[in-house]
């Protein structure tokens, strides 16, 4: 037993002394990693560098994968870029395996008291970040001594020695322990460095130890798969991408198991089993890396067939504009213009599924709401700069004016959006919590959102098509919205005092109400740029 809370309490340290590390080095760099990541070129080779290159700071493959799959899920990623960095975070995450190779368990007090005094005394942040990291990585040290110590009994346990013995000639096994391992644990780098423990100990040889290392780099990807279940199908093909390569990887090592041993041998010392196990784990993901590097397109083509688009993909970058035409502003303008307009019918269409679910609540709609806001404000920051490149062109004041009309509307419009959103999330809210509106709040709350609807539907036709009548009409409805939302106001405290509602579904309302108001608010000011009262 004693030897069992030793293990116990050295992968603990192991693993605090990995997160110490990973957010002393995340500190030291910056906290501007996932917006790097966002700013990915097309190359995939440059994103196996940038993913092995976060990935070495955060010290974990699964954070940066998790990271890339909200960029994705955002549509600040195509899946093909994503690949190049989930390629690159598998060799990341060996150097942890790197640095635990090198024999200094002699100097882990040293680096202790050194680490502390560095991040205690230490004025400079960045100087105090460092002495974090090196904190870390003697507290991961002391982990790995203490899980040394702990699985010496081990070599006289003959069922134990048995059982790890048949991982070299039954390497599905060894691979099947390693998944479970890591998909128990979360770590990688902790099953590697059990692997090191156990092989110091020579419990288990370097033919035992790769098999595990496979499964463990399969095991990984739990993290990303489970950060998927609420993400869209691009995110979904991301996890899937990465199981693949890694499932591919794997089988491919398994069935050519002796030439990879002989190059593992190859470019290791000879008497070093932990420096042999940590290049074996860097070996085979650069060289799984390498083989799929060349074949990253047609890949992430067979995930697209794998999991195939049923619903509409959504389509999260401009459709219309084209900075080749920045130089004649006219048509630039008119392009931009479509664009925001596309923008509009976007968020249009979630203000109504947001009303629907007022009345009655859908989880699907109010997915696609989740799904397609980030939709919009994308759309709003590539509108944004692009007119923002058109303003230092020359422009005829009738162009100017409009340049700054179709500015003021994009941002309107993303503010549309937004309440589409605000007003989703209070009327789940309130499902989810048993509560409902009276049939009379019902009855108003439908009245205001058509006449909302209605002005909303205007001010984007007149827009369009540049109509200064529809544009007065919807104007005239806005004037109608702010004087039937103060009118239900006051019905809402008639009622309150009657007991027909209750004060929580009260100030439910009250929220749907200002946010419907201020849709209209947003409709109105598209109307006055169509008015030219900007």
């Amino acid at each position: 037993m004693r030897y069992l809370f030793l293990f116990l309490g050295g992968i603990s340290l192991f693993l605090y002394g990995m997160q110490l590390m990973g957010n002393g080095l995340q500190q030291a760099a910056g906290s501007k990693l996932q917006r790097i990541l966002g700013k990915l070129t097309k190359r995939t080779i440059y994103g196996v560098a940038l993913g092995a290159g976060v990935t070495s700071i955060l010290q974990s493959s699964s954070a940066t994968t998790v990271m890339t799959v909200g960029l994705v899920n955002a549509g600040l990623m195509n899946l093909q870029q994503a690949f190049g960095i989930v390629m690159g975070a598998n060799i990341g995450t060996t150097i942890t395996a790197q640095l635990i190779a090198f024999k200094l368990t002699d100097y882990i007090t040293l680096i202790l008291a050194i680490g502390f005094l560095i991040q205690t005394f230490a004025r400079k942040r960045n100087v105090r970040d460092c002495g974090q990291v090196l904190l870390g990585f003697g507290i991961l040290m002391l982990g790995m001594a203490m899980m040394g110590d702990s699985v010496v009994p081990l070599r006289k346990n003959q069922a134990v020695v048995e059982f790890i013995s048949r991982f070299s000639t039954q390497p599905l096994l060894g691979l099947l322990v390693g998944l479970c391992m890591t998909v128990v644990i979360q770590s990688s780098s902790a099953t590697v460095g059990i692997l090191m423990a156990m092989a110091s100990q020579g419990l288990i040889p370097l033919e035992g130890a790769v098999p595990v290392l496979l499964g463990d780099n399969i095991g990984t990807c739990i993290t990303a798969v489970l950060a998927t279940l609420q993400a869209n199908i691009n995110a979904k093909r991301v996890a899937l991408s990465h199981v693949l390569f890694n499932l591919i990887g794997s089988i491919i090592a398994i069935l050519l198991m002796r030439q990879f041993l002989q190059l593992v041998l190859a470019v290791s010392p000879a008497n070093d089993i932990s420096r042999q196990i940590a290049n074996a784990h860097t070996t085979f993901n650069v060289v799984n890396t390498l083989l799929f590097l060349p074949l990253a397109s047609r890949f992430t083509h067979l995930v697209e067939r794998i999991i195939p688009n049923r619903g509409g993909e959504i389509s999260y970058q401009p459709k219309f504009l084209n900075e080749n035409m920045l130089g004649t502003p006219a048509i630039a303008l008119s392009l931009a213009k479509k664009e925001i307009i596309r923008m509009g019918s976007l968020a249009l269409g979630n203000i109504r599924r947001s009303f629907a679910c007022v009345e009655t609540y859908d989880p699907k709609k109010a997915k696609y709401i989740k799904e397609h806001e980030p939709v919009i404000d994308n759309l709003e920051e590539a509108i944004t700069v692009y007119l923002t490149k058109l303003s230092e062109k020359n422009m005829s004041p009738e162009l100017t004016a409009m340049h700054t009309g179709l500015l003021h509307s994009c941002s309107d419009i993303e503010r549309i959006g937004d309440h589409a959103e605000t007003i989703v999330k209070r009327v789940k809210a309130m499902n989810e919590e048993g509560m409902s509106f009276s049939a009379q709040a019902q009855l108003e709350m439908k009245g205001l959102e058509d006449l909302v609807l209605e002005t909303a539907e205007g001010a984007l036709q007149a827009l369009e098509d540049n109509d200064l009548v529809l544009a007065r009409r919807a104007l005239d409805n806005s004037h109608k919205v702010r004087k039937m939302e103060k009118a239900m106001r006051k019905s809402h405290v008639e009622r309150l005092n009657k007991g027909i509602c209750t004060p929580e579904t009260g100030f439910v309302m009250l929220e749907l109400l200002i946010n419907m108001k201020r849709v209209s608010d947003h409709a109105q000011n598209l109307c006055e740029v169509v008015l030219g009262e900007f």
